[in-house]
């Protein structure tokens, strides 16, 4: 009996270990493109190499157009990941006890730099603004405030095709949470568009998360978005990227509290994780490659977690890791010396004990 009992005992350290872990911060997250294909391999390696051991359990994936779809294969990159490929990746995520989030950019982000992405590509009649073109060279500041395009969301057919995309790689990850981005929207309610021109913007926005969350909700799946367009820029000063200037800050009265907010900052430690947790929002603050800021930012979480109420405690979910690069570039400039930025950013989830 005690010899049946130890085995037990044995065979739990590792989930009591990891239960240990996440009670201290259950959300410990990575977030990066989707591999490249013939580079999936190489992904798994450094994530079971350098992410395990420091406890990462999130994993958001950027997948956009890179994969095959079959409910719109018109949508397809021209090299894109196939079905086999992403199962790898989920054996990946099992194995490791990791939660993989992938990610289809919705509403803004349709067009990037001279490019429009797919969805514009493909389908012009969803474009927000239609009479604003995409520059030879893209320039920031310039005279349309053109960054990055949006779809419509009034427009009748556009979720008929991003909800066939979302639902198919959803299935194809067998993923529970859904990125949806959702940040850096600058374009909504347009003047020149015929069914969003007089709308009010904070309901436009609103609007258009409980349309992707309750889409969400009827698989028993949540939403997860980026927190910028929820923040207002001019209170707060932190002005047009990490918060808006064009009044959709509102809409934080409007969504349901079951949407999962990354709240991220990159300048500077702003406290807003506390903002959205007093929302009643589950939270966790992205960081990305100043150091000193992401140190900051994890005593602060943790701080948050020791001394909130019981009531507000489980709304402070952890830290998420954010790249800006390809997963190929990121890798590689990991590996080229000990003393470089990519390895410095890890460094954050040493900091989480």
């Amino acid at each position: 009996m005690r010899y049946l009992i130890l085995l037990l005992f044995l065979s739990t350290m590792p989930l009591m270990a990891q239960s240990k872990i996440d009670s201290i911060m259950p959300v410990r997250g990575f977030s990066i493109a989707a591999p490249e294909v013939g580079h999936v391999k190489a992904f798994i390696d450094f994530v079971e190499k350098e992410l395990v051991p420091l406890h990462v359990n999130t994993l958001i994936l950027r997948v956009d157009y890179n994969y095959e779809y079959t409910s719109h294969p018109e949508l397809r990159n021209e090299k894109a990941l196939s079905l086999k490929d992403v199962k790898k990746l989920v054996a990946m995520g099992k194995k490791h006890n990791i939660n993989i989030v992938p990610q289809i950019n919705l509403l803004g982000h349709q067009s990037w730099a001279e490019d429009l992405e797919k969805l514009l590509e493909v389908y012009p009649q969803f474009d927000e603004t239609p009479h604003i073109p995409l520059m030879e060279k893209h320039e920031w500041p310039n005279e349309h405030g053109l960054y990055c395009k949006s779809y419509c969301p009034l427009h009748p057919d556009v979720h008929k095709v991003v909800f066939a995309l979302v639902d198919e790689l959803m299935d194809a990850f067998e993923a529970t949470c859904y990125h949806a981005g959702l940040d850096e929207v600058f374009y909504i309610g347009d003047d020149n568009c015929p069914r969003c021109a007089g709308h009010d913007k904070a309901e436009l926005f609103a609007n258009e998360v409980r349309k992707i969350r309750n889409h969400l909700a009827l698989n028993d799946r949540q939403l997860w978005m980026w927190g910028d367009r929820l923040l207002d820029g001019k209170t707060t000063g932190m002005g047009m990227w990490e918060a808006s200037m064009n009044n959709t800050h509102r809409a934080i009265d409007m969504i349901p509290k079951d949407v999962f907010i990354c709240d991220w900052h990159y300048e500077r430690p702003d406290k807003s994780a506390v903002y959205f947790a007093m929302k009643g929002f589950q939270v966790a603050t992205c960081s990305w490659r100043k150091h000193e800021v992401s140190k900051a930012q994890v005593k602060d979480m943790l701080k948050f977690r020791a001394e909130s109420t019981p009531e507000m405690r489980d709304n402070f979910q952890g830290m998420i890791l954010t790249v800006w690069s390809g997963a190929e570039r990121f890798i590689e400039s990991y590996y080229k010396s000990d003393d470089n930025q990519q390895r410095k950013m890890l460094e954050m989830f040493e900091e989480i004990q």
